[in-house]
């Protein structure tokens, strides 16, 4: 019996030791890879799953350091890396760990996210233009993409050294010229690239119909100066800048001796207006002198040449504009005084000799701005500038005596011309960083496309001439740096389109076209981006 009781002893031993050995055993992970490594996401875009593998014991859990791109997650149980990226990182090494209760295996991920890349795309194309000998043009392509955008532009086919911007001007243009194609070949760095179409450049002799001939010269020299045409035909041109001081000195042209005089004597200014009442007297209105703003305003009697004080602005200003109403009152509107601009407008009565303000304010606060009184007895004010040019454009009432915006332009505008045509349109004329000009409606209120200038042009003059035609002149062209321009074109309402004209013998900017009784006009003074002119030229 003992001896059964020591066999069954040692069997039950063997079979404790057998279930020992039976036991599992854990082992450590080893040898943790992903299927994409390294691996490139593209913002935005849901990414096919990463996985991973690994050999040895089964892992438990995983971990990232540093965290993944954002969008991106890994998945503790599984390791799988999944999501959809929110932004572009540059690329960067990340550690996943898996462990279990032996121990732990790593991998190291290099992970890329790149921004999504919008192609190249070319939203104004170069256009085609005409300029003239001895003138300068200017190319424009306008574009968006990824990534920063490079230029070459082409003559011809072949590349032009340095002309590298968005914008390429020419040097000064031989009739050689004529004919030639000029474009531009874009890239953006990403291995994107695109050549614009071909803009051709037409080269013409100045000149055409109508022509400039020299007249008498002022007896000083001016720029910013007012010119205006007297009931009995002479034409007084007042105060302005000579390069350097504030002139308080004024002239009188008469057509027939085409010969200048003084006249008179008034408050030194600039950036003043001067209006024409309807006793033929000539309001000046504010400006400003070397260190102040005006609001001065003073009256010009054609029967004793001489000026006299009148009644004060309520509120200094420059850059304004004055408008004849109806009624024999003056409607000034706008300006700025030292930086600020004035929101204010205020009306001048002859009879009283005073300013007063409007009960309305204008809709928008502006300064070199245009105001044209309309058939219907309005006035419309156009364009200007505060901090940047302005879209915007309103009318007044003088009736109910109140402001209110009408349509927008297409480009905003300042230093523009703005010209009341023989059907009650209104032409509008540079100022703008393109050629486009428009014509507004009243009976609409809109604006609309009047073709393009030959060349894009501000601070220019136009006069409206006998035919109902437009002569436009000088001013400062397109381009960086700026030509000023001896070239002049008309605008035909009738065809709605500008053709070249006569050059000015001089080219000038910041001067006066003033159409006289002959159908003549008067070019006066400037600047030649030289010297202060004192010339003048009749165009016929």
């Amino acid at each position: 019996m003992r001896a059964i009781r020591q066999v069954v002893s040692v069997l039950l031993l063997g079979l404790a030791l057998l279930g020992l050995g039976c036991k599992d055993v854990v082992e450590a992970p080893t040898g943790l890879s992903y299927s994409a490594n390294p691996a490139s996401y593209v913002e935005g875009s849901a990414i096919l799953p990463n996985n991973p593998t690994h050999g040895g014991g089964a892992i438990d859990a995983y971990t990232v350091s540093p965290a993944l791109p954002a969008g991106l997650a890994l998945d503790a149980k599984s390791g799988v890396i999944s999501g959809t990226p929110t932004a572009a990182t540059a690329v960067a090494s990340y550690t996943v760990t898996g462990s279990n209760a032996a121990g732990s295996a790593t991998a190291s991920l290099s992970i890329t996210i790149t921004a999504v890349v919008a192609p190249i795309t070319i939203t104004t194309q170069p256009a085609s233009q005409l300029a003239f000998v001895g003138s300068t043009a200017t190319f424009t392509v306008v574009a968006t993409g990824t990534g920063t955008l490079s230029y070459q532009w082409s003559k011809d086919g072949g590349a032009i050294p340095g002309a590298t911007a968005a914008t390429y001007t020419t040097p000064i243009l031989t009739l050689a010229d004529s004919g030639s194609t000029y474009s531009v070949d874009l890239a953006n760095g990403l291995g994107d690239s695109l050549a614009s179409a071909k803009a051709t450049l037409t080269v013409e002799v100045p000149g055409g119909p109508g022509t400039f001939l020299a007249t008498g010269a002022m007896t000083g020299r001016r720029a910013f100066a007012t010119a205006t045409l007297l009931p009995g035909g002479k034409v007084l041109v007042a105060g302005g800048y000579d390069g350097s001081s504030m002139l308080g000195s004024a002239e009188l042209y008469d057509p027939a001796t085409e010969s200048f005089t003084p006249t008179g004597g008034m408050t030194p200014r600039r950036f003043h207006t001067a209006t024409l009442l309807a006793n033929g007297k000539v309001l000046i209105v504010g400006g400003a002198n070397a260190s102040l703003t005006l609001a001065t305003a003073q009256l010009y009697d054609p029967a004793t040449g001489t000026f006299s004080a009148t009644g004060s602005l309520v509120h200094a200003r420059a850059d304004h504009t004055a408008t004849l109403l109806p009624d024999g009152q003056v409607l000034v509107v706008g300006g700025g005084d030292l930086g600020t601009f004035q929101a204010t407008a205020e009306r001048y009565d002859p009879a009283t000799g005073t300013f007063s303000v409007t009960a309305s304010a204008p809709a928008a606060t502006r300064a070199a701005h245009t105001a044209t009184l309309l058939a219907n007895g309005q006035v419309l004010i156009i364009g200007g500038k505060t901090a940047a040019s302005l879209l915007s454009a309103e009318l007044y009432d003088p009736v109910a005596g109140t402001f209110a915006f009408t349509g927008l332009m297409t480009v905003p505008r300042a230093f523009h011309t703005a010209t009341l045509l023989p059907d009650g349109q209104v032409l509008v004329v540079g100022g703008a960083a393109t050629a486009l000009a428009e014509r507004y409606d009243p009976a609409t209120g809109t604006f609309n496309s009047a073709g393009n200038l030959l060349l894009g042009r501000t601070a220019h003059a136009a006069a409206l001439l006998p035919t109902g035609k437009v002569l436009i002149c000088g001013g400062l062209g397109l381009g960086s740096p700026a030509p000023i321009l001896a070239t002049a074109e008309l605008f035909d309402p009738a065809t709605g389109t500008f053709a070249a004209t006569g050059t000015l013998a001089t080219g000038r900017e910041l001067h006066t076209a003033t159409a006289l009784a002959s159908g003549k006009v008067l070019v006066a003074g400037g600047y030649s981006g030289l010297s202060f002119l004192a010339s003048a030229e009749l165009y016929d």
